[in-house]
């Protein structure tokens, strides 16, 4: 446990660096040098791995497909944390268990019960609480953090799916270079020469990024996922704190209900899924990295 809080706090200030370097730099930029500098630490550890003999995926399509989505998310949460506080951006990326588990039935043939469709819906009701659409404006931030969160859920079930298949050095080093690829691509129309302090906050939302990854791995190797998963909601504790602290965000209290409810449904699902003869699957549960949209991820068989 004390591994998964110290992983989901990494990742908390990894988002709260995006945030502050969002301020001055195109997100496409952002994602560009902390991905270069995440490529390095994590390419030396699996070209290092003498039990991998190849790089070719045995299937291409949803490779590329999956790295595809896992650069989407990761554009698109980096916006929301970009243009949004970061409680809001919370409260919408946590209904990521809730896509899971809506997702795996058409996608994986899950079974899912009335009680985790019932979870689903109230999480749906803390959405709408969180948006208040007709209350509030809406902006591009909000449907952005909606969108990580889909296509994290998207990559999930995609992992599960080949993940069997494909060796974890396909599945990690693939959706980096696309990535570097993609937004490399994209620099000439956003590049704006950075700081030597804001140069070095980029590699450091880089290699926290691997360093927060790294932890919760070692969190799931050591406990149950059922104990692990829910602490990613801790995350919620720290991006009010750095919100309040470094941002002059005040909390408001119908996205603090909506995140309540949001993240209580999350809770149930993981709970039900931990239940022995309710899922053969368990899509959440068996999910090795619960922040696609921060960066690499290793497939499940890694752990």
């Amino acid at each position: 446990m004390g591994l998964a809080f110290a992983g989901f706090a990494v990742f908390a200030t990894h988002d709260a660096l995006i945030k502050a370097l969002g301020e001055s730099y195109s997100v496409f930029q952002i994602i560009f040098f902390a991905t270069l500098f995440s490529f390095v630490p994590l390419t030396v550890t699996v070209l290092t791995d003498r039990k991998i003999d190849t790089f070719r995926p045995n299937n291409p399509g949803l490779v590329l497909f999956r790295s595809a989505l896992m650069v989407t998310s990761m554009a698109t949460a980096f916006y929301a944390f970009a243009t949004l506080p970061l409680t809001e951006v919370y409260s919408l990326l946590f209904t990521f268990p809730l896509l899971v588990t809506a997702l795996s039935v058409p996608l994986l043939g899950e079974k899912v019960r009335m009680q985790r469709w019932a979870a689903v819906a109230v999480g749906l009701v803390g959405v709408l609480i969180v948006l208040r659409p007709g209350m509030t404006a809406l902006s591009l931030g909000h449907f952005a953090a909606l969108t990580a969160a889909t296509a994290s859920a998207l990559a999930t079930i995609l992992v599960r799916k080949i993940g069997n298949s494909e060796r974890s050095a396909v599945l990690i080093l693939y959706p980096m270079l696309v990535g570097v690829l993609i937004m490399g691509a994209l620099q000439p129309l956003v590049y704006r020469p950075p700081s030597l302090s804001h140069l070095s906050m980029m590699a450091l939302v880089g290699l926290l990024s691997v360093c927060a990854q790294h932890l919760i791995i070692q969190a799931y190797r050591a406990a149950p996922a059922a104990v692990v998963a829910p602490i990613q909601y801790s995350q919620i504790l720290w991006a009010t704190t750095f919100g309040m602290v470094f941002f002059g965000e005040t909390p408001d209290r119908w996205v603090a209900v909506g995140a309540g409810i949001i993240i209580a449904s999350g809770m149930f699902v993981v709970w039900r899924e931990s239940r022995a003869n309710v899922s053969a699957r368990s899509p959440v549960l068996k999910t090795a990295n619960l922040r696609p949209d921060a960066g690499p991820s290793p497939a499940p068989k890694s752990l």
